[in-house]
């Protein structure tokens, strides 16, 4: 049953990748797994308990005899329902951050960037698109951030070449701005929620990496735009007499929807509870502040008209099911065991997180970044008590593999445009093919994905 279980892991990575070639959404793949996974898992579910919790289900039985039925029970009170739980605290925090980032655009609190890229100069357009792209994915969700923006850079920039560089410096961006902090990609949320590292450290190590990544392939995508863009100025877009917002009104929004977020490691570090609680409080107070700031419009019954499109809402409710679906197969994965022997093989064999980032950085562009990233998370507990000189002290909290699995996955998924769910939005929106990307794109990116790794290695040796 092990190696079934290990077989449909695996084919389901390989559809995973291939997604764009046989039209099956990822999303429903990852749940399959998730879901059929822990149904084969029950069928044999005496044999692993007894392996893997044997102490755990005699207490759990207090002297009865063991049935079927109380097997049953003890997996899903005590097994099963803790990575529900682990998966579910992502979930929220997403649906929390992306409601936010709704709520904010919906009442032109992005507006600014609409502004400010109101030129015909490819340089500046570029670099306010993608630097706002860059902030905003460190503090709100980067898949609706990258979405976002590529609305409003499609409903400027006129010329379909021109749009596919931009977009792709956009999604760039977008994945590396994601990276650079623990509240910006599931990944380093998983992380941060696992005990693997802290917000300060993660960020203070993270930030030239990210930086140097995104910065390189978008001063060499720049070189292939011409002087002067083709763009078109359609007027801002209706919202209502009532919800057309005072300038103040929507810095305020702003402050309570990014300042909100700032505030949620130090809400983690004095109260222990998920981080997502904390993004739960912080889009209960935006809610209440879009109420009273849109009261008239609420009293008279008007709706605004939305400014996201039908397909980023259908977008987001496949991201939120895909994070579920594949953190439910690695929980599955993770009590056969498997993870473990995989871990134990690379500590004799390969001895070098070095080469499983690089590895992983690598799958990430082909497979998927977030499947790749929690298949590494899967692999290794935070070791507690190891010397830093050790190889094992890499796995510490705040260790070296934590962040090189961030940085690679996070990075690695730009290298090719199927790699990441801000990519493929790329694609479906301007009908994109791969081999476009791999031609004009994917040696761009390596690039500052190599220099981002070196700086990360001297940070990493060196500081």
């Amino acid at each position: 049953m092990t190696s079934i279980i290990v077989i449909l892991l695996l084919l389901g990575y390989v559809l995973i990748a291939t997604g764009h070639l046989t039209g099956v959404n990822k999303a429903a793949i990852a749940m399959f797994i998730g879901t059929v996974g822990w149904v084969m898992y029950v069928c044999y579910g005496t044999d692993y308990v007894m392996s893997l919790h044997p102490q755990d289900y005699e207490e759990y039985l207090g002297g009865e005899d063991p049935t079927s039925n109380a097997v049953k029970l003890y997996i899903y009170n005590n097994v099963f329902l803790y990575y529900v739980g682990r998966a579910a605290s992502i979930v929220m925090f997403l649906l929390s951050t992306m409601t936010i980032v709704e709520i904010l655009n919906n009442n032109g609190c992005f507006d600014f960037v609409t502004k400010w890229i109101r030129t015909r100069n490819s340089k500046r357009l570029l670099w306010t698109i993608t630097f706002a792209t860059f902030i905003l994915s460190a503090n709100l969700d980067n898949l609706t951030t990258a979405t976002t923006m590529l609305v409003i850079m499609r409903s400027i920039v006129q010329n379909r070449r021109q749009r596919m560089l931009i977009g792709s410096a956009i999604v760039i961006a977008a994945n590396c701005g994601g990276c650079f902090t623990v509240i910006g990609d599931p990944t380093g949320l998983i992380m941060w929620g696992d005990g693997a590292i802290t917000a300060t450290s993660f960020s203070s190590y993270m930030a030239l990496p990210a930086i140097a990544a995104w910065i390189i392939p978008t001063i060499l995508i720049n070189r292939e735009l011409p002087e002067r863009l083709d763009t078109q100025w359609a007027p801002m877009p209706y919202r209502g007499d009532e919800t057309n917002l005072n300038p103040w009104q929507r810095v305020l929004m702003l402050f309570v929807g990014i300042g909100g977020l700032w505030f949620i490691p130090t809400f983690h570090n004095m109260t222990k509870l998920s981080p997502f609680l904390g993004a739960l409080c912080v889009l209960s107070v935006l809610w209440i502040v879009n109420e009273v700031m849109n009261r008239k419009l609420m009293a008279a019954d008007q709706m605004s008209e939305r400014r996201i499109p039908m397909a980023l809402q259908y977008g987001t409710i496949q991201q939120i099911l895909f994070v579920m679906g594949i953190m439910l197969g690695m929980g599955v994965v993770t009590e056969m065991g498997v993870f473990g022997d995989v871990a134990a093989w690379f500590s004799q064999e390969i001895r070098s997180v070095w080469v499983i980032g690089i590895v992983s950085g690598l799958l990430s562009g082909v497979v998927d970044t977030f499947t790749i990233a929690v298949s590494d998370i899967s692999l290794y507990p935070v070791v507690k008590g190891a010397l830093p000189g050790d190889y094992m002290g890499n796995f510490i909290a705040n260790g070296a593999y934590w962040k090189i699995v961030a940085y690679t996955t996070a990075v690695g998924g730009c290298l090719l445009s199927v790699g990441s769910v801000s990519g493929l939005a790329l694609m479906k929106m301007e009908h994109m093919r791969l081999g476009w990307y791999v031609k004009n794109l994917s040696l761009k990116m390596l690039a500052g994905a190599l220099v981002g790794l070196a700086i990360l290695w001297v940070e990493l040796n060196y500081v």
